[in-house]
């Protein structure tokens, strides 16, 4: 785990040092949150793309939701949303399932003129998300094609911790049986907490759901005390 801790120091040291845009300059130059601070002495930002596809060779970022917290209370009034306009054709699948239109993405900025902003939120937090691929991977390609220059961080991904818990309550005979586990999509593990619905696919509520869905976890299975090195990825 020690050198968990070192390599994220380390690289974002390395990554100030290389980067040529200013502004990725500055987030890395800021670090990251101390490791050894445990969950419930921390802050948190949960943050939500929606996206064109799901294939971040092809398929671009069509919206931004960031939402700050900690275990006890969510930052609501600190919330924040964004439209982009995607490099990309807007799909008509895209159109249906997040009910983005091509009128709203043509009055939209590109996710560079909002990067500051979007920094800005991230910077001295930790990053909360819902199925880490998503956020990591199509940050990291958007900002490729932008600016020839990518993005790393670490995330805290609360489908990871789902997995982790379910995993740790399964049978011997439900590992023998190699029996499905129950669905970890956002949704399906809000229920389980007992956490009201959300229409998916917003990138601001779906950052609000991921907020909510790591304090119904740290009260039933995340220790509030468990250090951020311990389950940061």
């Amino acid at each position: 785990m020690q050198g968990k801790i070192i390599s994220w120091q380390s690289r974002f040291k390395r990554l100030a040092e290389l980067s040529k845009d200013a502004r990725l300059k500055n987030f890395y130059q800021q670090g990251v949150p101390d490791p050894f601070s445990t969950m419930e002495n921390t802050e948190f930002v949960a943050l939500d793309f929606e996206t064109t596809g799901l294939d971040p060779s092809k398929d671009d970022i069509v919206s931004v939701g960031i939402v700050p917290f900690d275990l006890k209370r969510i930052r609501c009034g600190q919330a924040k949303h964004w439209l982009v306009k995607p490099n990309c054709t807007l799909a008509e699948e895209s159109v249906i399932l997040h009910r983005i239109t091509h009128s709203q993405i043509a009055l939209a900025p590109d996710l560079t003129e909002v990067l500051d902003e979007i920094l800005s939120a991230l910077t001295g937090k930790i990053i909360v998300v819902h199925y880490q691929f998503v956020e990591k991977t199509f940050f990291h390609a958007a900002l490729m094609a932008r600016l020839s220059e990518g993005i790393e961080f670490p995330v805290i991904d609360t489908m990871v911790i789902e997995k982790t818990a379910i995993d740790e309550h399964r049978s011997w005979l439900d590992w023998i049986k190699r029996k499905p586990i129950p669905s970890i999509r956002l949704a399906d593990c809000r229920k389980r907490y007992g956490l009201p619905y959300y229409q998916p696919h917003h990138a601001l509520s779906d950052a609000l759901a991921t907020a909510e869905l790591l304090q119904a976890q740290s009260q039933y299975c995340l220790d509030p005390t468990t250090m951020v090195k311990d389950i940061w990825q």
